[in-house]
């Protein structure tokens, strides 16, 4: 072995520090501190998604013990998302003032306190104001998910890991509906009703990530952006150092990884904290616009399946165990369309793939809607939720960038808190309607908005593929 080939395998060269730590962040390889970031901020994203489809779980399995009104098994569906507004309002604004790693902490914080508490309410009304109060901490989850892992990955990864982060939150999908299929069915383990064991199984892993989450470093472009260059420099090197990768300091200060062309300076692109108000000039406003309108729309397709299925099955004829094992094989496509859009989403242009996969959710809507079969039931059901995550991993990506880093998390957040506005009128509206008109007036009714959101992302989203998140 020659002197050169020992001397790098003992030590890699220091990175050149002159280089701005947020561009040196876009520079760095891909390897295992990537991954484990990744993976312990998207088992984060699990109880979320555990939670939000956990409503229509719990209003189908209490329908009957219960002896639930329709209004009150819409707010059993409506109380978490309500609480996620207020909660993506408030923490995703906190997230920009006090920082990504601090909300991370109190978000779970909060879910994992209020949903152990869920787990012993006696009627309906305990039950939705407990699921408010833990919507609060989860508010912000999937913001910070975005904001966090996009402020961190290179660029040229950062569609497929943040992908790969929601396949390990998708999970939580399917598991919802199972667990909820086989601990309806049982009534009962050790004494206790098997619903209220789906609320302490989501508190206590909840509680555990949290742990997890004490050693996540903060945001280097969050502390460049308050002017804290010192904290983002510590942070960049500590990565560098756990990399031990030479590949900064071969290139010049300044130079883009994939182009070697001159790189635009952080301060530059985005010096200090962002005020709010910007969100509302150009180039943002017209990013703003059509964000808000895409969250209020793609609610409707997305976390309207998702929540209603299990109510929409028993409307159908079906036992309400039939509903919830029909709808728990129709959410593996969760996971299943997350893990497929990972080889696409750096390959197609995110405003595209977004497109496509919401026409995928319309037509998949309208079979399911007007479908008796079982077979084709669940089929139906199972493709909607294999475009449903391709679409989903799409915008999550793309959300995180069209805004800077010093209005990242507020932006997005308040976009995003649209949704669970929607997710809280959502079930009121859709009952009524699946209960006068049936299911297919509720799927057409889908379908028609899916076809305006797209429109929408057409004419108003820029392009964001490849580029860097200081260049657009």
């Amino acid at each position: 072995m020659s002197e050169q080939g020992v001397t790098g395998a003992a030590k890699a060269p220091a990175p050149d520090e002159a280089i701005d730590p947020v561009q040196r962040l876009d520079r760095l390889p891909v390897g295992p501190w990537h991954r484990r970031l990744t993976a312990i901020v998207g088992v984060g994203a699990f109880f979320d998604l555990y939670e939000v489809f956990l409503g229509g779980v719990l209003a189908a399995a209490l329908a009957e013990s219960w002896q639930l009104s329709g209004t009150e098994k819409s707010w059993l569906i409506a109380s978490g998302f309500l609480g996620m507004f207020v909660g993506a309002n408030v923490l995703s604004v906190l997230a920009d003032r006090f920082g990504r790693r601090k909300m991370f902490l109190v978000n779970l914080g909060l879910y994992s306190l209020f949903s152990l508490g869920c787990a012993f309410a006696q009627d309906a009304t305990q039950l939705s104001v407990l699921r408010f109060l833990a919507g609060l901490g989860l508010g912000a989850e999937l913001v910070l998910v975005d904001t966090y892992l996009a402020e961190f990955l290179p660029r040229k990864v950062r569609g497929r890991y943040i992908a790969w982060a929601y396949t390990l939150g998708f999970v939580g999908v399917p598991v919802a509906a199972l667990l909820g299929a086989r601990l309806v069915a049982e009534r009962e383990l050790f004494g206790v009703d098997g619903w209220r064991w789906l609320l302490v199984a989501g508190a206590l892993g909840a509680a555990f990530i949290q742990l997890l989450r004490t050693r996540l470093p903060e945001s280097p472009r969050w502390l460049a952006a308050r002017g804290r260059q010192e904290e983002a420099e510590a942070v960049v090197r500590d990565i560098e150092h756990r990399q031990a990768s030479p590949a900064v300091e071969a290139r010049g200060p300044g130079q883009s990884p994939e182009t070697s062309t001159p790189a635009r300076p952080a301060e530059a692109a985005d010096a200090g904290k962002v005020p709010l108000g910007r969100m509302f000039k150009a180039p943002y406003a017209r990013r703003t616009v059509m964000w808000w309108i895409f969250q209020v729309l793609q609610t409707v397709g997305y976390y309207g399946f998702g929540s209603l299925a299990p109510v929409v099955l028993q409307a159908k004829g079906h036992t309400v165990t039939e509903s919830l094992s029909y709808a728990a094989l129709s959410y593996l496509g969760y996971p299943v369309g997350s893990a497929l859009s990972v080889p696409l989403i750096d390959r197609i242009e995110r405003r595209t793939l977004i497109i496509l996969s919401a026409l995928g959710i319309a037509v998949c809507g309208l079979v399911f809607g007007f479908a008796d079969a079982s077979w084709l039931i669940v089929g139906a059901g199972f493709l909607l939720t294999v475009c449903s995550n391709v679409f989903s991993n799409a915008f999550h990506v793309y959300q995180t960038e069209i805004f800077p880093t010093g209005m990242r998390s507020s932006a997005i957040g308040i976009a995003y808190s649209l949704s669970r506005l929607t997710s809280v009128v959502l079930p009121f509206v859709a009952i009524d309607v699946l209960e006068d008109l049936g299911a297919d007036a509720v799927f057409i009714g889908s379908g028609v908005l899916m076809v305006v959101l797209c429109l929408n992302v057409r004419i108003l989203g820029p392009r964001t593929t490849g580029r860097s998140l200081e260049s657009i």
